[in-house]
């Protein structure tokens, strides 16, 4: 496969004023400005081929913003090299921008104020698309996303799900190659939420798009990505398939029966946590470091079971886990 974003040492810093509290702190940062360094990016090293939904999460100042907006072109590196689509960023903005598409979930593209037709529009004079050509693709978007009742309507009358359908829809009217998800399902409701999935899925698959995806939303890693990347204090922690990420950290086991008579006591079983309790029915989570799952189902088996299943803990406990780690792994580190 060709790779279509190559990134090699890539490391931003950024410089910013330091000052003591109070008045007197304010008259010593004039008098004598105080500036620390803070290392947004340490120095990451990946790659993303064609037509791959990759995933690239990680804490709040892990990063993750400062790779798409460096990969866009909108911020300079400190050191490193990228292309994408075989262009620099920084260097050939103008050029790569007519490839790609960029989602920011709290900001918008559209104009408020506006219609959303009105505004596709306004992007296709702007991407300088041919007349006939747009509008084929504009009503295929229309079609595709369930547009149709909600372009004449002013951008700030629409719902957050409806809005970000259309946003999704206004940056593929010029057909990138590449599209850059920064948190695109932040805030809607669940029903919003499959929906846009659904759709980016669907572009991946029929289209080829690719997809370089940043949210803290599991849901959103496990419905639409194969790979993931983990970004930590700005130095990549994991780099695999999700599946991957699942079988490494997976330590826990969840265990969930439902029982034929009420109240019934269950046995004391070491290793294993009862996380609810109900008349009919338990919810249990298995330490599999010092405990076998098919020891303690064996234990259960005793019971007036009616049904019994076993799960892997949600996504989210898993990548909280690996955040902590490598936090603590770095307190490590910087402390004497």
């Amino acid at each position: 496969m060709n790779a279509i974003v190559e990134v090699h040492a890539l490391r931003k810093e950024f410089r910013r004023r330091v000052r003591a509290s109070g008045i007197r702190g304010v008259l010593q940062s004039f008098a004598s400005p105080r500036q620390e360094t803070v290392v947004a990016l340490g120095g990451i090293d990946f790659r993303m081929e064609a037509g791959e939904s990759l995933a690239l999460i990680g804490p709040n100042g892990a990063g993750k913003s400062t790779t798409i907006k460096t990969l866009t072109g909108i911020l300079h590196p400190t050191s490193g090299t990228a292309t994408v689509l075989g262009m620099v960023p920084w260097k050939q903005r103008t050029q790569l921008a007519l490839q790609l598409a960029t989602v920011f979930g709290q900001r918008s593209q559209l104009w408020f104020h506006l219609p959303a037709g009105e505004t596709f529009d306004l992007l296709a004079h702007i991407y300088e698309l041919p007349r006939a050509e747009y509008r084929a693709r504009r009503d295929e978007l229309i079609e595709r996303f369930d547009l149709g009742p909600l372009l004449g309507t002013s951008v700030r009358k629409l719902s957050l799900g409806q809005r970000m359908r259309c946003e999704i829809a206004a940056s593929l009217l010029h057909r990138p190659r590449i599209l850059f998800l920064d948190e695109p399902t932040i805030g809607l409701d669940v029903i919003a939420k499959q929906t846009i999935r659904e759709l980016i899925r669907e572009l991946n698959r029929n289209e080829g798009v690719s997809v370089l995806l940043t949210s803290h939303d599991a849901g959103d890693i496990e419905h639409l990505c194969k790979r993931v990347i983990v970004i930590n204090h700005g130095v990549i922690a994991f780099d695999d398939r999700v599946s991957t990420l699942r079988r490494r950290h997976l330590q826990k086991k969840v265990i969930r029966i439902r029982l034929n008579e009420s109240s019934v006591t269950l046995p004391a079983l070491a290793h294993v946590e009862v996380l609810s309790r109900s008349d009919y029915g338990a919810k249990l989570e298995v330490d599999t470091r010092e405990r076998a799952v098919a020891e303690v189902m064996a234990e259960l088996g005793t019971l007036p079971l009616a049904d019994i299943t076993i799960e892997d803990p949600p996504m989210e406990e898993i990548i909280a886990e690996i955040y902590a780690a490598r936090s603590t792994a770095a307190r490590g580190v910087s402390e004497p």
